[in-house]
């Protein structure tokens, strides 16, 4: 199965309201992390793995992203842009990338997901023999955000989203980053709201491998952080 990856979509339409007055002016994945906006890091480890086509998702305060990058040639890779006009989740937002990604595999991040570059090239590689890859980490609070559990293979068999104290846990934590084949958007076309109100991505995740495909899950190595309020912000930029 072909995994030269050259594609990645990167979502970067949110205001990050935990944020408060940092993104008044700027959505979250501008803000600076060592003198770089967090969105820059990301493209120049994926651009460093070989990827070479992106797809940015924007939103709140869009033109700041377009003004910033540009075409991407100053970065030395190619970039379009999508806008996502109505928040009704990350399911329908990475529907808008169906056009950019055609037929291709391509790796989906976060925009304020940072993580040592070294992962990137091996969460492509891990697309082999897979249709989707979830990357995960050990011992973050799954209440926050995807507790993911996998079987003896550590191929994902059931994605939950922020799990109730009283429901089935996992020590793995969905870490906001994945590779996926064309595949997934078959599964997100079909999503329904969930109790949130919202198309969740994981839910497709789940469905897919609940269908019977393999979903590898990938444990990330070194640093990971999710950029979701000042203090994070901070602690990065001592």
């Amino acid at each position: 199965m072909q995994t030269n990856i050259a594609k990645a979509v990167l979502l970067a339409a949110g205001r990050g309201t935990r944020m408060r007055e940092l993104t008044q002016e700027l959505p979250k994945p501008m803000l600076q992390v060592r003198g770089k906006p967090v969105l820059q890091h990301i493209i120049e480890g994926l651009r460093d793995a070989d990827l070479t086509d992106f797809l940015i998702i924007v939103g709140w305060h869009a033109e700041v992203v377009r003004d910033f990058f540009g075409d991407g040639s100053k970065l030395g890779v190619r970039m379009e842009y999508a806008t996502q006009m109505v928040q009704d989740g990350t399911g329908k937002v990475v529907e808008l990338a169906r056009e950019f990604v055609g037929s291709e595999p391509f790796v989906l991040s976060y925009g304020d997901i940072l993580i040592g570059p070294q992962n990137y090239p091996c969460i492509c590689a891990a697309l082999a023999g897979a249709e989707a890859v979830v990357s995960v980490k050990r011992n973050e609070d799954v209440t926050q955000g995807g507790a993911v559990f996998v079987n003896e293979n550590f191929e994902l068999i059931d994605l939950r989203e922020k799990p109730k104290p009283e429901e089935p846990t996992s020590p793995w934590y969905n870490a906001g980053i994945y590779a996926f084949r064309s595949s997934i958007f078959d599964y997100i076309a079909k999503l329904e709201r969930s109790p949130r109100g919202e198309f969740e991505l994981t839910d497709a995740i789940r469905n897919l491998a609940l269908a019977g495909n393999k979903v590898q899950a990938f444990e990330l190595a070194g640093n990971w952080a999710d950029v979701r309020d000042p203090e994070i912000l901070a602690q990065l930029n001592r």
